[in-house]
């Protein structure tokens, strides 16, 4: 590993990390150990000593993102234990916040103008701090009351470094069985294209806009209202919702909401997102679903935004259904389509797993039921027997995860399997209604004409061809010559074999007749059969052997 000098300290620390936290396996195959082990001043710690916690404060001190990749870390149950996935949730809206100097300094560069010319007031505490910004509560000067998103000061550079670190780490790991199985390359690939969207608030205002329309036909749930004029790459202005964190809700709060109700049309709003809409809120953890003081569901912090094409939408639907219905074959031959294979793919241990894991997921009791969590283990399951599932997958998984958390905080009895079987139907009707569009219809529409009237002349033409006897089919094969030429090999060597069947039988005859030529007390014609037919035989196997060989390698370029 090629070690750059002003990027020594964070080798140091991410090795570290893995020291630490029982991955020293991964340090140790490269021989780092011992070095990073005296740069570190620590070795290995003992497990027993070792607070999940303590891993969210070192993320945190390490900067905004380790921060980031932590809150990423939290929903992946295929990643790290329970206990981590719990004391990593902190990191999702508990960071430590900026100075407020830092936030007028940035305000007024990206505006233009003073916060007190462009604000009516401006709170100078947050309402709460992120790894790439901060949350502070405002009003304009028409009244409005309004949130204003921050971006940390420097932190494009900051990050721009840390990726470069990480990239070099992963690309180390990916050489280990554990980053091959885990697919690292992939994940940080996701990670990377991810934080940099996240970085610029436009993108984050733009994804605001679309799943605001997107989702207006639930009156249930509420996307907050972008201010444009306010808004730059560095800080997001939208109208402030009060209300509180889903998970913070007292016991009381449920005597006042239809808490199935609602869960049901978050889940379905989701459903709607993915299958249909194809752009989908990828970050639905409890620190950006609020429920607002009229007891709607309120989705803040649109930056991470997944996006699903066609193809992959319907494969994912089908999949869906066949985890809620426990079909466990069908889950699984539609893991292998959509996934790409390794040469150690072990099919029947992976199809073995996909039956116990469905079978547990049938056989929960209503409040153990995940089925985000169920499409997780099934991407890890894949991982650990050479099936790499597309990044799509990993991120439905993730995002079904975390409803499966909001529902139940809504409703302790949620079901969302049987929210998946429920809405499907309609998912797939509204999908086709979507693709048939006006547009298309209508060009549709303008091929079968076409088609229909051309259709008599056509036939008349074909008819009167094979009336005539002039019918010809013309077949064209990709690859002809390739395949002449594997004919004509197998031909000669039938060929070859046959002459040699035939020496030995004349051979064999000749054996009869008593002749003066002699070889080794034998008729000498026979045994010349002989010998021409063993060299031949041995001469075919080696032209086999080498033949075979050099097809198997491949042409050389």
């Amino acid at each position: 590993m090629k070690i750059a000098p002003h990027h020594l300290k964070r080798y140091k620390d991410i090795a570290g990390l893995f020291l630490k936290y029982g991955r020293s396996d991964v340090v140790e195959e490269f021989g780092l150990d011992e070095p990073l082990e005296q740069a570190a001043g620590q070795g290995s710690s003992d497990p027993a000593q070792i607070r999940p916690e303590d891993l969210a404060d070192d993320l945190e001190r390490m900067g905004p993102t380790y921060v980031k990749l932590g809150q990423i870390l939290s929903s992946r149950p295929d990643l790290l234990p329970d206990r981590y996935l719990k004391a990593l949730a902190r990191l999702q809206d508990q960071v430590k916040p900026f100075p407020y100097e830092d936030v007028e300094r940035i305000v007024e560069q990206e505006l233009g103008a003073r916060i007190s010319k462009a604000f009516s007031s401006f709170d100078k505490e947050p309402l709460a701090a992120a790894s790439l910004g901060q949350v502070h509560r405002a009003s304009l000067r028409d009244g409005r009351a309004v949130v204003v998103k921050i971006q940390r000061p420097d932190i494009r550079k900051q990050i721009a470094e840390d990726l470069e670190v990480i990239e070099e780490i992963v690309n180390l790991l990916n050489k280990t069985e554990f980053g091959r199985q885990y697919q690292l390359v992939k994940i940080f690939e996701e990670f990377q294209r991810t934080l940099i969207q996240e970085l610029d608030y436009r993108r984050e205002a733009s994804n605001m806009v679309a799943i605001k329309k997107n989702l207006e036909e639930f009156p249930q749930i509420k996307v907050p209202q972008l201010i444009p004029d306010y808004s730059t790459r560095s800080i997001l202005t939208m109208e402030y919702i009060t209300g509180r964190k889903i998970t913070s809700m007292s016991p009381l709060i449920h005597l006042d909401i239809d808490g199935c109700a609602l869960a049901d049309q978050v889940f379905k709003a989701y459903l709607k997102q993915v299958l249909v809409d194809g752009v989908f809120h990828a970050d639905p953890h409890p620190g950006n679903v609020f429920l607002t003081e009229d007891n709607k569901v309120a989705l803040l912090d649109l930056g991470m935004v997944g996006r699903i094409s066609p193809a992959m939408q319907e494969q994912l639907l089908k999949l869906l259904v066949a985890v809620s219905e426990g079909e466990s074959d069908v889950a699984a031959d539609l893991a292998i389509s959509v996934s790409e294979t390794t040469s150690k793919f072990d099919e029947v241990e992976f199809r073995r797993r996909i039956s116990i894991l469905v079978a547990e997921q049938r056989n929960n009791t209503l409040g153990q039921m995940d089925v985000g969590k169920a499409i997780l283990e099934l991407g890890r399951s894949a991982g650990e027997n050479g099936l790499y599932v597309p990044t799509e997958l990993t991120l439905l998984g993730k995002t079904l995860l975390q409803l499966d958390q909001i529902g139940k905080s809504l409703d302790p009895d949620f079901n969302p399997n049987d929210a998946v079987r429920r809405h499907v139907t309609e998912m797939v009707n509204r999908k086709m209604r979507k693709h048939m569009s006006a547009g298309k219809l209508f060009t549709s529409m303008i091929e079968m004409k076409e088609f229909i009237g051309g259709l008599p002349s056509r036939a008349n033409k074909i008819m009167d061809t094979l009336a005539a006897g002039q019918f010809e089919a013309k077949i064209h094969l990709t690859e002809a010559n390739l395949l002449l030429q594997g004919f004509q090999k197998i031909a000669n060597r039938i060929t070859m074999g046959l002459v040699l069947a035939a020496l030995i039988v004349g051979a064999s005859l000749l054996m009869q007749v008593d002749t003066k030529f002699q070889i080794l007390g034998y008729p000498g014609l026979a045994m010349l059969c002989f010998i021409a037919a063993a060299g031949g035989g041995f001469w075919l196997v080696i032209n086999i052997l080498i033949a075979d060989e050099r097809d198997r390698r491949g042409p050389r370029r």
